[in-house]
C-alpha cells in the first residue's frame, strides 16, 4: 500500500493478565474506508483508544502520516464513539459550539460550519433543545456533526449506524462516502456486515486480540470463492434431474428468490468443469432460469474465519 494515513506496527496493549491486543500491525489507506471489524471484545475499541491517545501501547508504534503519533495530531482526528458522549443538560448549540472549540476552530468559523450542517441535517430548530429532550437518533446527528466539523483527515466511526432508522443510517451513509471522496481517510468499526459491503474498500479482522485477516475485500472475496453456483431449473421432475446432476458434481439444495417455481439448487465444481461446460451441461437437460456463481458475503467470511481461528 503506497503512502498509508496511518501505520501500526505490532502494537500490544494489556490490562493486568489481560492481553487486549497482542502484535496488531495494520496499514490504513488513504482517501479509503478501512473496515474494523471483529466480535466483542476483539480488541478493535482498544486498537480505536490507542489512535486516538485515550491509552497507549504497551509495545509496538503507530505512525500518523509518517510522523510517530504525538499530542498535535490529536486535531487531526475525528472520532464518534459507539457509546455517545453528549452532555444531557446542555443546549445542542451551545454543546456543539464548545466541543469545536476544543478541536481548535474559532467560534466564528465553528458557528459557520454548525450552520451549514444543521441546515443539511434539517436540525436548525434543535439548537436551543437541550440533548435530554432529542430521540437517541437525533442526538446521534449532533454527534455525527460535531465529529466532522473540524474536517480532520482522519474520521474513525465505531458503529455510527447504531440508534438511526433505515432513512436517516442511509443520510449518514452516505454523507460518509461524500466524505471520502472529499479526501478523507476513514476507519469503520462495526458489527453491520452490510454496510462493509456498501463502505469498505479494505479490512482487517481482529479476534481474541489477534489480527487474523486483512486486505481488500474484493481480494479476500476472491479468495474465499468456493466455485459455486447457484441455479434455478426448470423440469417436471426435480428428482431425476437432481440425480442426474449428482452424478457429475457436488449439490445441495438452495435457497434464493426467483420469480419461477424451479428446482433450486447449488452447485459446486470440481477440477474438471469450468462455469461455461457446467452452463452447458444444465441447458441440456433442462431449462436454466438462474444461474449466478456464489460470491462469499463479508458475514460469511467474518464468520467462517472466526469459526476457523
Amino acid at each position: 500500500m503506497e503512502n498509508p494515513i496511518l501505520v501500526a506496527e505490532n502494537v500490544t496493549k494489556k490490562f493486568g493478565d489481560y492481553t487486549a491486543l497482542n502484535n496488531v500491525s495494520l496499514k490504513i489507506p488513504r482517501n479509503g474506508i478501512f473496515g474494523l471489524l471483529g466480535p466483542n471484545g476483539a480488541g478493535k475499541t482498544t486498537l480505536i483508544r490507542i489512535i486516538n491517545q485515550i491509552t497507549y501501547p504497551d509495545q509496538g508504534k503507530v505512525w500518523l502520516n509518517e510522523e510517530l503519533l504525538h499530542p498535535k495530531h490529536i486535531a487531526l482526528i475525528g472520532y464518534l464513539p459507539e457509546e455517545r458522549g453528549l452532555y444531557k443538560n446542555m443546549k445542542v448549540g451551545d454543546q456543539a459550539l464548545y466541543l469545536a472549540q476544543l478541536k481548535g476552530l474559532s467560534k466564528s468559523v465553528a458557528k459557520k460550519r454548525l450552520q451549514y450542517w444543521f441546515e443539511k441535517f434539517g436540525v436548525e430548530d434543535w439548537w436551543n433543545k437541550k440533548v435530554q429532550e432529542l430521540s437517541k437518533g437525533m442526538a446521534q446527528k449532533i454527534q455525527f456533526i460535531v465529529t466532522v466539523l473540524h474536517e480532520p483527515q482522519l474520521l474513525i466511526f465505531d458503529e455510527p449506524f447504531s440508534g438511526f432508522d433505515p432513512i436517516n443510517a442511509n443520510i449518514i451513509k452516505d454523507e460518509i462516502l461524500a466524505l471520502r471522496d472529499k479526501g478523507t481517510s476513514i476507519i469503520f468499526s462495526t458489527h453491520r456486515m452490510e454496510s462493509v459491503e456498501e463502505l469498505c474498500d479494505e479490512i482487517a479482522l481482529i479476534h481474541q486480540s489477534n489480527k487474523i485477516l486483512d486486505g481488500k475485500l474484493k481480494d479476500i472475496k476472491q479468495a474465499y470463492k468456493t466455485n459455486t453456483f447457484e441455479v434455478g431449473l426448470q423440469t417436471a421432475n426435480p428428482e431425476a434431474l437432481t440425480s442426474v446432476i449428482e452424478e457429475q458434481f457436488l449439490v445441495s439444495p438452495a435457497n434464493f428468490n426467483t420469480l419461477e417455481d424451479a428446482l433450486k439448487l447449488e452447485i459446486q465444481l470440481g477440477d474438471k468443469f469450468n462455469s461455461k461446460e457446467l452452463l452447458r451441461f444444465l441447458q441440456s437437460k433442462a431449462s436454466v432460469t438462474h444461474f449466478v456463481e456464489r460470491i462469499p458475503s463479508a458475514n460469511d467470511i467474518f464468520i467462517q474465519t472466526v469459526k476457523n481461528y
